[in-house]
């Protein structure tokens, strides 16, 4: 007698559709990220031509990039709680048009307030695609917060890598203007098309999901927090310290590695390695970006492992490292290629690590705007790149490697000491 096969349940359908079609939106926030990498991350390259054509300091260009982060992270909470009421597409279409408008007003700048003004729309707008993919992503793997929240913070890490070249050619052959201008709408119109496939998750769908391993983080799910009683724990504000802490310095040096490289006097040394032949601080640009990217899914990945803030003692101690390496032996142009990217590598966990700590510790549901307000974390440290930039220029570069250096080692013991028992009584308490 044969054996009647039961169809798969309604729910059972549904679940494997969403499993399906999650790996899809992971991708489609990874592309949005790539496309608005360049507004961070390429920004060290205009710098120089800027300063050149309109005879504007270093630190008065410098306020423009701390603009730029203020603007991207302090509004993330409200463009968090925006996704997380009307969901990811018209947040991040709208996103993709403040992020062309930034760059076209930045090519038509010929004074330092209109530079401020194209840079606090772009960061607006980034803010906007950047907090609506991460929160996507932890809201669509609630079982895999690390890897996802890596992955998709991985497209902004490594996002400008292979434009590196093309942008350094484009300011050198056409100006620094051309370039803003036909970099920032080809980037917008790739992330308006993108967002309109953009999708939430079914919260039913969700909540059938079977639980993750017991930790820390399935403990975490017994309470869910709106931002409002996030912001009465003292595990946040601990956080928060600790992201400035972390952010500071690897802003400090995103936004200065070229002009580090050209008082190191090896920018333009030719280095050969990995088979590739390009002067330093080109060389640098690129494998930092690289490195930048792969560091987020794989500490994320370990973190779901080993833990979040064990991870954390071993990265924010190896920033330290690098940093130190850094200033000390960065004179050599092979050996600035590699501890820059190993610098570069330390840091760029923090923006997986901490946005999947948050869901862990506050839930998912609201985990857009959660993450959201750790975020605004990077627009606080960037208040420190203007003033680093001026000590720099007073004190030598060094100084500011030995403050950075010193801020990464307190966060490191900060996780391990204080964070790790605190965070653990707070979930058994929930």
């Amino acid at each position: 007698m044969a054996t009647e096969v039961m169809p798969p349940s309604a729910a059972e359908v549904a679940r494997n559709r969403f499993k399906r079609w999650r790996w899809v939106q992971l991708v489609l926030g990874v592309a949005c990220m790539v496309m608005i990498a360049n507004l961070q991350y390429g920004w060290t390259l205009f710098v120089t031509p800027m300063a050149d054509q309109f005879h504007w300091t270093r630190a008065a260009i410098q306020w423009g990039f701390t603009i730029f982060i203020a603007t991207e992270t302090w509004l993330v909470p409200v463009e968090g709680f925006l996704v997380d009421r009307f969901g990811p597409r018209a947040v991040t279409i709208g996103g993709a048009l403040l992020v062309a408008a930034g760059w076209s007003i930045n090519s038509v700048a010929g004074s330092l307030p209109v530079l401020y003004l194209g840079q606090a729309v772009g960061g607006i707008g980034a803010g906007a695609v950047y907090g609506t993919c991460v929160g996507n992503a932890l809201k669509w793997f609630p079982d895999r917060r690390g890897l996802a929240a890596g992955i998709t913070a991985a497209g902004y890490g490594a996002g400008s890598a292979l434009t590196v070249v093309p942008i350094a050619s484009m300011i050198e052959a056409s100006g620094f203007q051309a370039t803003f201008l036909y970099f920032g709408i080809g980037q917008g119109l790739v992330v308006l098309v993108l967002g309109l496939f953009l999708a939430a998750p079914d919260t039913n769908v969700v909540s059938t999901l079977p639980p993750p391993a017991r930790t820390a983080a399935a403990a975490a799910t017994a309470r869910v927090y709106t931002p409002v009683e996030m912001l009465r724990t003292p595990v946040f504000w601990l956080m928060y310290l600790m992201f400035v802490m972390m952010a500071a310095g690897g802003l400090f040096v995103t936004s200065n590695l070229k002009q580090i490289a050209e008082d190191f006097h090896v920018a333009n040394v030719k280095v050969s390695m990995l088979g590739i032949v390009q002067p330093a601080a080109l060389f640098a640009l690129s494998l930092d970006r690289v490195l930048n990217g792969i560091t987020r899914p794989l500490f994320g990945w370990i973190s779901d492992r080993i833990g979040r803030e064990n991870t954390m003692f071993l990265a924010f101690a190896g920033e330290a490292v690098g940093i130190l390496f850094l200033s000390q032996l960065g004179h050599d142009p092979v050996l600035f290629v590699v501890l820059s990217g190993l610098v570069f590598f330390a840091w760029g966990e923090i923006y997986s690590l901490f946005p999947s700590t948050s869901a862990d510790t506050y839930g998912w549901k609201h985990a857009a705007a959660n993450a959201g307000a750790l975020y605004t974390a990077k627009g606080t440290a960037s208040f420190f790149v203007p003033i680093a930039t001026a000590l720099a220029t007073a004190a030598g570069w060094h100084s500011v490697f030995l403050v950075a250096a010193a801020m990464n080692l307190a966060a490191a013991l900060l996780a391990l000491l204080v964070l790790k028992p605190l965070r653990r009584r707070m979930l058994e308490n929930s």
